[in-house]
């Protein structure tokens, strides 16, 4: 729901605005529940024929895939930054050019990641027995994405889950259809199986339907209490979920920290995307004794930002990408300011001049900026500092030891990333250890969701498994354990019937096999050869 409002009926289908003119930017037809369902039960019949594929017909598949996308960069950064108002460049750096990069290592790395391997049994191994995990897909991968980072999410998940054998239905947010649509044009001119991605659209209702369908996996981004729902629902099918929720990511700066440097990761951190990312830095703790320089360095370097239309090249800052969005922002703005904090610089809606084309809709809606704005003086108690903002607000607070910085950086029910900025390295990473967040970085912030070789996930409120990197592909796979006996002419000692001489060779497995020791082990041969016998003589 947002002044980009998504009028969902028959004959207007569902319809995207531009959140920096209010223009519209396309629309696409919606799909009823019963639509969705069909849908999964349709991609059910894909994934069994593309599970029998290699992984070198998969990579071909990828690897086609990203050159599509290499021969439309541009244009595809002008459509994302169209639907979600972030800046072109932007698009191109923290859309395209990641989950290029996540491309590229799944499509050559998949299938030694995947490959069968060999399960150390112990010493039961002596007894020519032998164990090995090989990993099968899931089947229906649901994918439902958020709308702030509309192409690189769920194409990384897509890409991720096809190499993994499975087959993809996607429920795009209701804000970037058109992001989806493109995504699912991919995969058509990269050559892929039809229906081996398919994309379907509406709102809440299409994501509910396509949690009920029910598909194998669930891979959700959104809010926590969206979250809850699809956990809930999921539950009753035992569809396994991936949730990658919320976050209000603390940075601390001590300080020893480069300030200049730990003043631009913060105004990037904040700021980039109009600050709609979950693990924007929504909270930064710096030592009391250079918190006035570091807000000094960081009020200066927010003023020479340009905010406004996405697709100027000079621009950093675009609008809010829904009026939603931008209300819970002058909410926590004016609850920083009821409860005694400091406004340094913004603070208000921008005004930004729009030019429309001369072919506009009438009925244009009103654009969504809202001023990069700076916050001394906050404290853990402000609401604003518990509840996420995911807008461009950078509340700064002070401590005074460092027990006291990781005591503000946990009082948090979201954990998902953080940073440590200092010279010392060794108490970055002291400091980084006891943060409880899915990822720390010290001197760095934000981008490492970009990093498609890392997992990707939090504790606490924001949310459960993880994707990216192998621990990602494995959300994808189910291990099977396949087990062989290669002495399979005698019976097993643990067989049936049951006797004194069998209740003596198993007090031998318990206290001297089950030692782990081969010496102790061998002691029971005569017992164990004693119960084989008599288990032939039977």
């Amino acid at each position: 729901m947002s002044a980009v409002i998504q009028r969902e009926s028959a004959a207007d289908g569902l319809i995207s605005f531009d959140p920096a003119t209010g223009e519209e930017v396309g629309r696409v037809p919606i799909d009823s529940p019963e639509d969705v369902h069909s849908a999964v039960e349709r991609s059910r019949e894909v994934f069994h024929k593309w599970k029998t594929t290699s992984f070198a017909e998969r990579k071909a598949l990828i690897m086609s895939a990203r050159e599509v996308i290499l021969a439309d960069i541009d244009g595809i950064a002008k459509l994302i930054s169209a639907e979600s108002g972030k800046p072109f460049g932007e698009a191109i750096a923290m859309e395209i050019a990641p989950v290029l990069d996540l491309m590229q290592w799944i499509a050559r790395g998949a299938e030694k990641m995947l490959k069968p391997r060999r399960v150390g049994i112990g010493l039961y191994g002596l007894l020519g027995r032998s164990s090995k995990i090989i990993y099968k897909p899931y089947g229906v991968v649901g994918i439902i994405p958020a709308w702030n980072y509309p192409f690189s999410i769920p194409l990384g998940e897509t890409v991720m889950a096809v190499m993994a054998g499975n087959s993809v239905v996607m429920k795009p947010s209701e804000l970037t259809p058109l992001v989806g649509e493109k995504i699912g044009e991919i995969f058509k001119k990269a050559g892929a199986p039809d229906g081996l991605v398919r994309i379907v659209h509406g709102a809440g209702e299409a994501g509910a339907a396509l949690v009920e369908a029910p598909p194998d996996k669930v891979m959700f981004t959104g809010s926590v209490a969206t979250g809850k729902r699809i956990a809930k629902v999921a539950a009753q099918n035992l569809t396994s979920t991936v949730l990658e929720l919320g976050g209000k990511d603390p940075m601390i700066v001590f300080e020893d920290a480069n300030l200049k440097l730990a003043a631009g990761g913060a105004v990037w951190g904040a700021f980039c995307n109009a600050g709609q990312s979950c693990s924007s830095v929504e909270r930064l703790y710096v030592h009391e004794s250079v918190a006035d320089e570091l807000t000094r360095l960081i009020v200066e370097k927010v003023k020479q930002m340009k905010q406004g239309r996405g697709d100027s090249e000079d621009v950093s800052i675009g609008p809010m990408s829904s009026e939603r969005q931008l209300q819970i922002v002058e909410d926590h703005v004016a609850a920083f300011r009821e409860a005694g904090a400091k406004i340094e610089t913004g603070g208000r809606n921008a005004d930004i001049p729009v030019r429309h084309s001369e072919d506009a809709d009438k009925n244009i809606r009103v654009p969504l900026f809202y001023e990069p704005t700076v916050i001394s003086g906050a404290t853990n108690d402000m609401r604003p500092m518990q509840e996420e903002t995911f807008g461009p607000t950078l509340p700064i607070a002070t401590f005074k030891t460092e027990a006291e910085a990781i005591a503000l950086a946990n009082d948090s029910e979201f954990g998902l990333t953080a940073s440590v900025w200092t010279r010392d390295y060794a108490k970055g990473r002291r400091v980084a250890e006891q943060i409880e967040c899915g990822s720390v970085c010290i001197n760095e912030v934000l981008y490492t969701h970009g990093l498609g070789q890392t997992p990707w996930g939090g504790f606490k409120n924001s949310g459960r498994g993880r994707t990216h990197g192998i621990e990602g592909l494995m959300e994808l796979v189910q291990p099977q354990h396949i087990h062989t006996n290669r002495i399979s002419i005698v019976p097993n000692a643990w067989w049936m019937p049951y006797t004194p001489t069998a209740v003596e060779t198993f007090r031998g497995f318990a206290t001297k096999f089950a030692s782990g020791s081969m010496l102790k082990a061998a002691t029971i041969a005569p017992q164990l050869s004693k119960r084989i016998r008599e288990l032939l003589r039977r």
